[in-house]
């Protein structure tokens, strides 16, 4: 039987080494897109096959390439750009207005998955540290897979939507502080004022940027631009905002994607349809390294033991239903509708429960094995979401919708995430329009 590992094993051993960055990008860029294309063609969304295309091409099926830093960077950067681009879709006044709804979300979906996925590999005879720390990489969300598949479908703007794009920010800083505190119990006492202080910078740097970043970026952005003279400067700006929010969050403790997207919802109110068009291009660049980067690091060989399957698979249920239930349960007074769509939007875990798991591994805490189920959840979960997400918002339309239609004719629509999106304008210009039509 042909091996198909030996021409591309070939090719990335012998080829020179100028040769292998774009043989590799070329690698995992067409893959992700011709899976993409065949699940559209199936009435699936795109980024199941996007993500089942690294499982394919990786270690753990055809082995023709593995994780690299050149390909971890891509992918740093697709998640990086992926959240600008959702912020620059959402108002920060609104995301604020939701706030108190955001943060029972977070707390009832942090608190229910750590719980959960704690008892279980208790259960199962691991040890304390090592459940807790599983508990630990159950808990925080990977809003990149769930805001994709919404911007695909322009339903950023729906009060779901924003509730989950809140929650998993809050969510992000919650991770955080249950990492620091396992991490601290592992390794003997914890510090708790240095937690304490941890926890009050990362909210103090998310809290200050959400709720005064637009005001400022509205003084900032028209002056700098109008007195700038390099080509693209507004573009400009927004990349260096992107980066240095980005680099501030790290700092600060949170993920960098978290800046990226606050960077984005502070020039929200700033930025026209080039510096968008020219967002847009660059997150399609990148964005398939992210999503193929996730299914690399999947290694389906290590599940070789019944006992390990059947642990992946109650772990990965528990994930799901964790998450749905704790979230759901959070927002259930916003109506059974939106409960069940932000408890399905919540559930992706994606790269974020992988670092968690890595970092465990890396302290001698949790096995090997036991690190190939977190993975495994990590990924499954968001390969299960997409097709729960597209069914939980199915019908909904955006409040701004409706009236949009009267007010846009076919040929005006743009894109956002492809032909069938339609990009929403300002408000002010839907007032222009009402105007002229009376």
């Amino acid at each position: 039987m042909f091996d198909l590992t030996i021409p591309l094993s070939f090719l990335l051993s012998g080829s020179p080494e100028a040769a292998k960055i774009p043989l590799a990008m070329l690698l995992v860029f067409a893959s992700a897109k011709l899976l993409a294309e065949l699940f559209e063609r199936l009435g699936q969304p795109g980024i199941v096959g996007e993500i089942l295309a690294g499982v394919l091409i990786g270690p753990g099926v055809l082995n023709w390439i593995a994780p690299t830093g050149l390909l971890n960077a891509l992918a740093d950067l697709g998640a990086m750009f992926l959240l600008f681009r959702v912020g620059l879709e959402v108002k920060a006044h609104e995301l604020m207005k939701l706030g108190g709804s955001a943060s029972l979300v977070a707390a009832t979906g942090v608190v229910v998955p750590f719980l959960t996925g704690w008892a279980i590999l208790m259960g199962w005879g691991a040890s304390q540290n090592e459940a807790v720390f599983v508990g630990a990489a159950m808990v925080a969300t990977s809003v990149g897979i769930t805001a994709r598949v919404l911007a695909a479908k322009n339903l950023l703007r729906a009060r779901a939507s924003k509730i989950i794009l809140a929650a998993a920010v809050i969510d992000d800083v919650m991770g955080l502080l249950v990492l620091a505190v396992v991490g601290s119990l592992t390794h003997g006492k914890p510090d708790w004022l240095q937690l304490a202080l941890t926890g009050l910078l990362a909210c103090g740097f998310t809290v200050v940027v959400a709720k005064w970043g637009t005001r400022a970026m509205g003084v900032v952005v028209p002056k700098a631009t109008e007195n700038l003279r390099v080509g693209e400067a507004h573009f400009a700006l927004a990349m260096c905002l992107l980066f240095a929010l980005s680099l501030a969050a790290v700092y600060t403790g949170v993920a960098a994607i978290v800046g990226a997207f606050l960077a984005g919802m502070a020039l929200a109110d700033t930025t026209g349809p080039r510096v968008r068009e020219m967002t847009h291009g660059v997150t399609e660049l990148l964005v398939p390294f992210f999503l193929a980067g996730i299914g690399l690091k999947v290694n389906l060989r290590a599940f070789s033991e019944p006992a390990l399957i059947a642990l992946a698979l109650v772990i990965l249920a528990a994930a799901v239903a964790s998450k749905f239930i704790g979230c759901g349960l959070g927002a259930l007074r916003l109506g059974k509708a939106d409960a069940l769509r932000i408890g399905v939007g919540m559930i992706p875990r994606g790269e974020v429960g992988m670092v968690v798991a890595q970092i465990g591994l890396g302290y001698g805490i949790i096995r090997q094995d036991v690190y190939s189920v977190v993975v495994f959840m990590s990924v499954a979960t968001t390969l299960v979401a997409p097709p729960l997400i597209r069914i939980a918002f199915k019908g909904l339309v955006q409040p701004e919708q409706a009236e949009l239609e009267e007010f846009l004719p076919p040929a005006a629509d743009s894109s956002l995430h492809g032909p069938s999106a339609r990009q929403s304008p300002d408000r002010g210009s839907i007032k222009d329009r009402r105007d002229l039509k009376q």
